[in-house]
C-alpha cells in the first residue's frame, strides 16, 4: 500500500523524534545512576550541591545573618513592609525558608511564590495559603474574609505575615494592592506583615511616581550581595558536612580560587561547578577535588560565569 507522501514524511519525522526521545531518556538515566553512585563512593547521605532552596544547607555567611536580623527585626517589631532583595542565584528563596523556620509557632504565614496572578487570583492565593476558608470568590468577600482572620490573630496574640518572592514580577497594580493590605491594622499594630523578596529590579518599580506610598511604608529593606571571597571554602566545607562525607572530600585551595572566580560569590554557581566537580571526581576515583578538575568542569560551564 502507498502511503501519502505528507503521512510519510510524519512517520519519518516521529521516528526522528522518538530516537530523540530514547537518547535523552537513556543520558536522564546514566546521569541519574552515576548521582547515586557518586553519593555512594563519598559516603554521602544526599548530594551536597543541589541548587533547590533546602533550608537545611542554610549557610550563615555575613551578609545573610545580617539580612536574616532585619526580616527577624521587621516581623517580631511588626515593621509593616519589609523588602529583601539580590541578585539571582543569591539565597533570597533558602533565606526565606529558614526565617520560617526559625519563628515562633504564634506567627502564622503565607508563602507565595511566582505571584503571576491578576488581583482576584493573588487575593485567592493569599486567603488559601493562610487556610482560611472563603465563602466566596469576589474581591469583597476575600478582603472580608481575609481581614476577619487577622482580627482573629491579633486578639489571640498572634502575627501574621504574607511573603511573596519573585516580587519583581508582581505589576504594579498588585503592588498597590499589597500596600492596601498592609494598611489592615489595629490602633497600635500592623495586622499584617508583608514581605517582598525578588531581584534588583523591585527596587526599580518601588520607586515609580504611582507606588510611592507603598515605598513609604517600607521600615525595613535589606539587599544580599554575594559571598565574600574568604567565605566560600568554608561555604562548601558547610554544605560537605551536612551531607556527611566525614572528612572524605576535599577541596584545594587552587580548586577554591578557581571557583570563587567563575562564581563571583554566587552561591547557586558553586553549587553547580561542585556538583560537577563531584562526579569528574567519582568518575576519576579521587576524594581530592583539585584545579585539574575544576578547569574540566568550567569547560563544560563557561557560558554560565559572570566572573572576570
Amino acid at each position: 500500500m502507498a502511503y501519502p507522501t505528507s503521512i510519510w514524511n510524519i512517520t519519518h519525522i516521529s521516528m526522528h523524534v522518538n530516537k530523540y526521545a530514547v537518547y535523552i531518556l537513556i543520558i536522564f538515566v546514566i546521569i541519574l545512576v552515576e548521582d547515586k553512585m557518586y553519593c555512594k563512593y563519598y559516603g554521602l547521605k544526599e548530594k551536597p550541591f543541589n541548587v533547590t532552596s533546602d533550608p537545611s544547607f542554610f549557610f550563615s555567611s555575613r551578609k545573610h545573618n545580617e539580612a536574616l536580623s532585619h526580616l527577624l527585626y521587621g516581623v517580631t517589631q511588626r515593621k509593616g513592609v519589609i523588602v529583601l532583595t539580590g541578585e539571582i542565584g543569591t539565597g533570597k528563596t533558602t533565606l526565606c525558608r529558614f526565617f520560617l523556620n526559625q519563628i515562633t509557632k504564634d506567627v502564622k504565614t503565607a508563602f507565595i511564590l511566582n505571584p503571576s496572578f491578576s488581583q482576584t487570583q493573588l487575593l485567592e492565593a493569599v486567603v488559601r495559603d493562610f487556610g482560611i476558608l472563603a465563602k466566596s470568590r469576589s474581591r469583597i468577600s476575600l478582603i472580608w474574609e481575609l481581614n476577619k482572620f487577622l482580627l482573629n490573630q491579633s486578639e489571640r496574640g498572634h502575627n501574621v505575615v504574607l511573603i511573596i518572592d519573585e516580587a519583581q514580577n508582581l505589576k504594579p497594580a498588585l503592588l498597590e494592592q499589597i500596600r492596601m493590605l498592609s494598611n489592615l491594622e489595629t490602633e497600635k499594630d500592623k495586622l499584617l506583615q508583608v514581605m517582598l523578596v525578588g531581584q534588583p529590579e523591585l527596587n526599580q518599580i518601588l520607586d515609580l511616581h504611582d507606588l510611592r506610598q507603598l515605598r513609604q511604608r517600607v521600615m525595613v529593606r535589606y539587599h544580599i550581595s554575594p559571598l565574600d571571597r574568604d567565605e566560600i571554602k568554608d561555604y562548601i566545607n558547610h554544605r560537605l558536612k551536612i551531607a556527611g562525607p566525614n572528612g572524605r572530600l576535599v577541596f584545594k585551595d587552587e580548586a577554591v580560587d578557581k571557583i570563587s572566580k567563575f562564581s563571583s560569590g554566587t552561591p547557586r554557581l558553586i553549587n553547580m561547578i561542585c556538583d560537577r566537580a563531584l562526579l569528574a571526581g567519582f568518575n576519576a576515583e579521587t576524594s581530592t577535588i583539585d584545579e585539574n578538575i575544576i578547569n574540566k568542569c568550567l569547560a563544560e560551564l563557561e557560558s554560565y560565569s559572570i566572573g572576570a
